[in-house]
């Protein structure tokens, strides 16, 4: 895969731009406002949005392509296209909206690009959990183990099988469950009515719990 990293001029720019405004202010500024500023020329403002939402992009990404250090990649991409489209941004839609939208279409490609590669995910009991940070213990075989190895179970089979829901209905999915965003949200991103977006969802949730009854 090719490398997607912020070229380390753009993260000197970061470092060395005058700043037009204090970077404490963007806070009490709407994003598309910050945007603005960004396109304006401030590079506080673009500095400000990656601290606010890079986490929660390398989270989403994390998602899709269950990498970390991928999702990282994809993630730095997001903002180098936020950066490069500063001088066309138009505040039509809410900045996150706008956001997702690239980071939806970015992962979609990625899957798309590497579909050939990828093989089924197998859980390994020595792997360091990237949720947790921990490892089962195989050798304690205490209830509270037990309880916690069939919850490593459940959770890695709905990894499984919304990874493995039709693209819409799975980026609905991570949106809606993982990042908290509601329909008209998910909607605005996917290019969807309400209703559609309520309909996507509903479908993608019923073959959930078909593909999951026997955790239920």
């Amino acid at each position: 895969m090719a490398t997607l990293a912020v070229s380390p001029t753009l993260l000197e720019s970061l470092q060395t731009a005058e700043h037009h405004r204090p970077a404490g202010e963007f806070a009490h500024m709407d994003d598309a406002a910050i945007m603005l500023e960004l396109r304006a020329g401030n590079m506080a403002g673009f500095d400000y949005l990656i601290q606010k939402y890079r986490k929660p992009i390398i989270h989403f990404m994390y998602r899709m392509v269950h990498n970390q250090a991928i999702a990282e990649e994809l993630g730095q991409e997001v903002f180098l296209r936020v950066y490069r489209s500063r001088d066309t941004y138009r505040a039509e839609a809410r900045f996150s909206t706008w956001l997702y939208r690239i980071a939806t279409n970015l992962g979609v490609n990625y899957a798309r690009d590497t579909r050939h590669e990828r093989t089924a995910s197998t859980v390994y009991l020595d792997e360091v959990d990237g949720e947790t940070g921990t490892t089962p213990d195989v050798a304690d075989s205490t209830p509270g183990a037990e309880a916690s190895m069939l919850r490593r179970e459940r959770l890695e089979a709905i990894r499984q099988h919304v990874l493995a829901l039709p693209e819409r209905q799975r980026m609905a999915v991570l949106m809606h469950k993982y990042e908290g965003m509601d329909y008209r949200q998910i909607g605005d991103v996917l290019k969807l009515s309400e209703s559609a977006t309520k309909s996507l969802l509903f479908r993608a949730y019923q073959t959930l719990r078909e593909k999951l009854k026997t955790f239920i």
